[in-house]
């Protein structure tokens, strides 16, 4: 006995079987992710290392090159790219596509730790990071204040920032524009020279005094203490009274010589947004990661944040550039129930009656949604290629139904009882719909096993067309002649569409037939054009353009802006403040302007 007559006779089994489906499909729909495209970001780890001080030579040959022969050894890199620029140096190692991500961190955190030692000691710890150094933000958020100073801002944005760091998939939270609190030493080389000392010998004496060491602690019967030894110098004052050199009668201090004053660690950057000086919380994504998730997330938990900063200070979203991946799916699921509609408006079209209508249409939801099922048991996330999948997929999955319900009806309109009907026609059909799937199947199953980029990009397409049509062929051979024995009847009569339209469609067969049989008269002519189709296809693949994805318009804007060698902090605020109001008048469509500057570029 086939499946399909195992349906006819057992109607709740056919319809438990649609109705499991459906929510599997429901389930795994719940948990599936929401993305632009699939995950084809090869693991990218990134090593950044601050030399304070040092010129980007320096930073080349005592840090940049140490980190890379030793990152080198790693199997699986596909490449290493580096940038030593002044005072720091950024390592960027890109693995291939089939390397795990968290594999590839510790494996390079591993390398550097190897050779942290051999940096030189006033350089900062190298920070390893799961992610491009070089790539740019998804979300950004503003922070800014009119009654309070710059570094009151960035201070509020540490904090701030530890509230997003955490969001899942998130790499890092950059603070663009960020200036902490420091202790600036200002000293005058006259003086140093009058008291014949050097930068060293002042630094010697930090080194030394500012220390805060264990102390111990005092013991009693009953009773101990810690004891703590204050030596770390808190205010201008305490620096300025520091001692630099004490030999006999003379005791030099640092106010001999200079001055102390609070300011910014680092005075050579500044962000602003239309002009307006602030600081930025700019997120990055790890490889892969679901950036709609993380915008979700971060929005839930800047409104939380912006009740929660103190008064005075506002923060506001900078850019979102998840926004234009939300527009993107939502165009695309528009597009499916568009199809949807068309594929019902044609199929009542053509049937020209309600009852046999209804039954390939169930079929189309059944089928997409256990699709959904398969997509999680994949991996796979709602992008835009799964969904044009699905798009592709309506025209398919109802095209089993449909050749079932033709032979079924075809016996029914030549007066066999619909149950009869319904065994005997699904019978006939089982093979031509088992071959029929199988061969679509074969058609796009190929393409996971293509390689690189482009294989990562289409699996999950091909994937999903597959698997809708294997469940449509199922549902075809179970809910579809159960359904058609139920609503399908011997003496139905014709509505008065089916009437008016009878006439168009005869003619449209007996002009078919006529067609096919002259061709059929003249066999000979189907090999020259195939030859001709075949040459033209040539001409045309081999003459278009191609491209891994169309171009799009995004809406943003990138500039970049490089000065002379040399040129200073100074000279390229003033030219950057120059620049952001020209901007401005000639881009009257600008909604935001968010430049960020440091010494030798600026970006807007």
């Amino acid at each position: 006995m086939s499946l399909s007559s195992v349906s006819i006779k057992r109607p709740v089994l056919a319809t438990v079987l649609s109705i499991l489906i459906i929510v599997f499909g429901l389930i795994g729909y719940s948990y599936l992710g929401v993305r632009e495209f699939p995950a084809v970001d090869p693991p990218t780890i990134s090593v950044t290392t601050s030399y304070r001080g040092a010129s980007a030579d320096i930073v080349e040959a005592q840090i940049t090159e140490i980190i890379e022969e030793s990152i080198n050894g790693i199997s699986g890199i596909r490449s290493i790219t580096s940038v030593s620029r002044e005072e720091q140096s950024s390592i960027t190692v890109e693995f291939d596509l089939s390397v795990d991500l968290e594999a590839a961190s510790n494996d390079v955190r591993d390398r550097v730790s190897r050779v942290a030692r051999g940096l030189p000691v006033d350089a900062d710890p190298p920070t390893v990071a799961k992610a491009d150094a070089n790539s740019f933000p998804i979300i950004m958020a503003t922070v800014q204040s009119d009654t309070r100073n710059i570094l009151d801002v960035s201070a509020i944005g540490t904090r701030l920032k530890e509230r997003f760091q955490t969001i899942p998939g998130v790499a890092e939270v950059r603070i663009w524009g960020e200036k902490k609190y420091a202790m600036r030493l200002w000293m005058d080389p006259k003086k140093l020279a009058a008291y014949s000392l050097t930068v060293l010998d002042v630094r010697s004496a930090l080194n030394s005094e500012n220390v805060e060491l264990p102390s111990g602690r005092i013991e009693g019967t009953e009773t101990e203490l810690n004891v703590r030894t204050m030596g770390l110098l808190q205010t201008p004052e305490d620096f300025n009274n520091l001692i630099i050199r004490a030999d006999g009668k003379t005791v030099v201090r640092f106010r001999d010589i200079g001055r102390a004053e609070l300011g910014a660690e680092n005075e050579r950057t500044i962000l602003k947004k239309n002009g307006v000086p602030m600081i930025g919380l700019a997120l990055t994504a790890q490889p892969g990661a679901n950036n709609l998730a993380i915008a979700k997330e971060f929005h839930k938990r800047f409104k939380r944040v912006q009740e929660d900063v103190p008064k005075g200070v506002i923060i506001k979203l900078g850019f979102d550039s998840t926004t234009f991946i939300q527009r993107s799916i939502l165009e695309v699921q528009e597009t499916v129930f568009i199809a949807f509609g068309l594929v019902l408006l044609i199929i009542f079209l053509f049937l020209r009656d309600w009852r046999t209508t209804v039954i390939p249409v169930i079929t189309i939801p059944v089928s997409l949604i256990g699709t959904f099922f398969i997509m999680w048991l994949a991996g796979f996330t709602i992008n835009v290629l799964t969904l044009l999948g699905i798009v592709l997929a309506i025209g398919l999955v109802v095209d089993d139904a449909i050749v079932v319900l033709e032979n079924i009806y075809t016996k029914v309109e030549n007066g066999m009882d619909p149950l009869e009907a319904g065994h005997k026609g699904s019978n006939e059909i089982f093979f031509a719909i088992v071959s029929t799937t199988l061969t679509l199947a074969a058609v796009f199953l190929p393409i996971i096993f293509l390689k690189g980029t482009t294989g990562r990009l289409f699996r999950e397409f091909g994937v999903v067309v597959a698997g809708a049509v294997l469940v449509s062929a199922f549902v075809s051979l179970t809910l579809t002649p159960m359904l058609c024995t139920r609503l399908l009847r011997k003496d139905q009569g014709t509505g008065a569409l089916y009437r008016r339209t009878e006439p168009f469609f005869q003619r449209a067969t007996e002009g078919y037939h006529q067609a096919l049989a002259s061709f059929l008269a003249k066999r000979w002519l189907v090999f020259p054009i195939l030859g001709a189709s075949v040459i033209l296809t040539l001409i045309l693949f081999r003459s278009l353009p191609s491209e891994i994805a169309p171009l799009e318009d995004k809406g943003r804007l990138g500039i970049t802006v490089t000065a002379r060698e040399g040129a200073t902090f100074a000279y390229m605020d003033a030219m950057m403040n120059k620049l952001i109001p020209f901007i401005g008048s000639e881009v009257p469509e600008m909604e935001t302007l968010i430049s960020q500057t440091s010494p030798g570029g600026g970006t807007g």
